[in-house]
This record gives structure tokens, C-alpha cells and sequence, in this order.
């Protein structure tokens, strides 16, 4: 445990990643002492500037491999496990990352004495035909058997500056005339602003929110995939044709796709499994509290927050119409 007259120290497993980042920022602004657990330390030194000097400090970990896993965790008061992977790549599959590696965090943040909050997501079921809702199920039920009082949260599609969905498919508005709506666009998401998902791990750091409980994080907007994509088009001012694509042929797209050496897939078959179900809180978590606003959290709205960050996807920029970077 740390010494009296130090802050706690909290080791971040993927606190380089997309969510992870905006968790160091949270956690650095509260005071923590911060230990960023990642593959390649070496590129994760844009960090350092969210915190004062000495504040965060850097270990190499990869979670496939338990020894970096328990090292990583030697002296902290709390971890959290931000990891995740949305496409196998290697020998980063969805078992190895989201259910061993998972589980191999929870063994070592037990080992250690630390408390636990891991990021799983809305979906996560162990009898899911989605590899990646799969793994991300049975990590859950692995973790709250090896330390019942973690934390779990369950985010819906998270957006921000640096997201993979409506910054992908504001990048191919640049080059295509037309965007897909798989499964005709149906598909219901409840997007969640990452800043709210940090701001609830920071709590869960605090000890403010009741552990060995899983939450549930949605948005203030439930929106289809259609919805999202005409939002987008909106903030970045452009006309683009949304052609219904079925889930049998784009199925087939991502296995081509995902078939073709060094690249990242557009699309994978299990992606589009996931495209089957809905995305959103559901009923239980409202009723029980476990979600964004029993948290007393109000939820960022998609449509004040996407012209912050998508307008250089803007024909001229942040300089194309009425609105501009804020």
C-alpha cells in the first residue's frame, strides 16, 4: 500500500487507448499518482502533460503475459482495466485480451490488496453468438468471482475526439458518395460522451459509487444507426446517399475484408452479429439506479458535442459554415 503522505496510486491498464486517455486526465486532475500499464510505453508519453511532474509514470505491460501483469500492479491501491479490442489482430484475439487478460488483472489486483473497476460493455454475455460480446460476458462473471466488490461498467457505443465510429464514417464521407446502413440502419445505440465514462471510473477510484455492482452507461440520445449517420453528415456538411446494406452480404464484406493482410477491416462478420441487437441501457439498470443519472451524471448530447471535434471532416474546415471548433 502507498505511504501515508503519498496519494493513492492507481495502475491504468490501457491508459493509452481511447478511453483510457480521458481516464488518466480524470484521475491526474483529482490528484492520483498514475501508472499507465501498456504494450509500448515508448508511445504513450502524450500522457505526461495531463498531470503535474512525477505524476505519471509508465510500465510495460501486455496482458497476455501474467508476470507483466503482476508487475504492473505492485503497490497500487487501484486498477483499472481499460483494455479492449474491437477486431482480432494476431495473437490479440478476443480470448487472450478480453477474457484471460481480464481475468489475469482481477488475480493480480487481488494479489496486491488493490480494488478493481473494469470497462466492459452493454452486450457482454457469455451465451452471446458474438465472440466479442462472448469474451466480454464471461470476463465479468471471471471478475466478480475473483473479487466481488469490482466495479464493471457497461458503455454504449462511447464518441469523443478520438473515436473509431463517427470518426470512421465521417472520414469515408470524405471519399464515398454513399455510406452503408447495415441491417438497413435499425440497430439502436444509446451513445455515451468518454468524459462521462471517465468521470464515473474516477468516482469508482473515489469509492463515491457502490462497488460490486455493474453499471450501465448510456447517453442522453437512443438513436438508430441510420440516426447517427444522418447526425454526422449534418456537422460535417455533407450530402451523402445512406444505402440500406443487409447483414448476410455485409458479412461477406467483412470476411473479405478482414481476409486482406495489413489492414484494419472496415467491417468483421462478428461486428455485424453485434449489429443485430440493440445497444441500449436497459430497463433493470434504469429502475436500479445504474446508469449516468442515478449517478447524478448528466449525459453529454451527441449534437453539442460532435461539432466540437468532427468540423475538420468539414469540406473547408473548421472555417466551412456557421459553426467552428470550440
Amino acid at each position: 500500500m502507498t505511504l501515508s503522505n503519498q496519494p493513492p496510486l492507481v495502475t491504468v491498464f490501457g491508459g493509452s487507448g481511447f478511453v483510457g486517455r480521458h481516464v488518466v486526465r480524470a484521475l491526474a486532475k483529482r490528484g492520483y499518482r498514475i501508472r499507465v500499464a501498456v504494450r509500448r510505453p515508448d508511445l504513450a508519453g502524450f500522457l505526461q502533460p495531463l498531470g503535474n511532474v512525477g505524476q505519471i509514470s509508465f510500465v510495460q505491460a501486455n496482458l497476455r503475459y501474467r508476470a507483466s501483469v503482476d508487475k504492473a500492479v505492485q503497490g497500487a491501491d487501484h486498477v483499472v482495466n481499460c483494455v479492449g479490442i474491437l477486431f482480432e489482430s494476431g495473437r490479440n484475439g478476443f480470448d487472450a485480451v478480453q477474457d484471460f487478460g481480464a481475468r489475469a488483472v482481477a488475480e493480480a489486483a487481488r494479489s496486491v490488496g488493490a480494488t478493481l473497476t473494469h470497462i466492459s460493455a452493454i452486450g457482454a454475455d457469455a451465451k452471446s453468438d458474438s465472440v466479442y460480446a462472448t469474451t466480454k460476458g464471461r470476463a465479468e462473471a471471471a471478475i466478480q468471482s475473483i473479487l466481488p466488490d469490482a466495479t464493471i461498467l457497461r458503455p454504449s457505443i462511447v464518441f469523443g475526439p478520438e473515436d473509431g465510429f463517427f470518426n470512421k464514417f465521417a472520414a469515408m464521407a470524405q471519399l464515398s458518395p454513399v455510406l452503408p446502413l447495415v441491417g438497413g440502419g435499425k440497430t439502436k445505440f444509446q451513445p455515451v460522451y468518454v468524459e462521462d465514462v471517465a468521470e464515473v471510473v474516477a468516482r469508482a477510484v473515489d469509492g463515491t459509487i457502490a462497488r460490486g455492482k455493474i453499471y450501465e452507461l448510456g447517453g442522453r440520445d437512443v438513436m438508430t444507426f441510420k440516426q447517427c449517420l444522418e447526425t454526422m453528415l449534418e456537422v460535417v456538411g455533407r450530402k451523402r446517399a445512406l444505402v440500406p446494406l443487409p447483414f448476410g452480404i455485409a458479412s461477406l464484406i467483412g470476411s473479405i475484408a478482414s481476409a486482406i493482410p495489413l489492414i484494419t477491416p472496415p467491417l468483421t462478420p462478428d461486428q455485424v452479429t453485434l449489429l443485430r441487437k440493440d445497444n441500449v441501457v436497459s430497463a433493470a439498470a434504469k429502475a436500479e439506479g445504474r446508469t449516468l443519472e442515478g449517478l447524478g451524471i448528466e449525459p453529454g448530447a451527441v449534437a453539442s458535442i460532435l461539432p466540437t471535434y468532427l468540423v475538420l471532416y468539414r469540406e473547408h474546415g473548421q472555417y466551412a459554415g456557421a459553426g467552428k471548433a470550440a
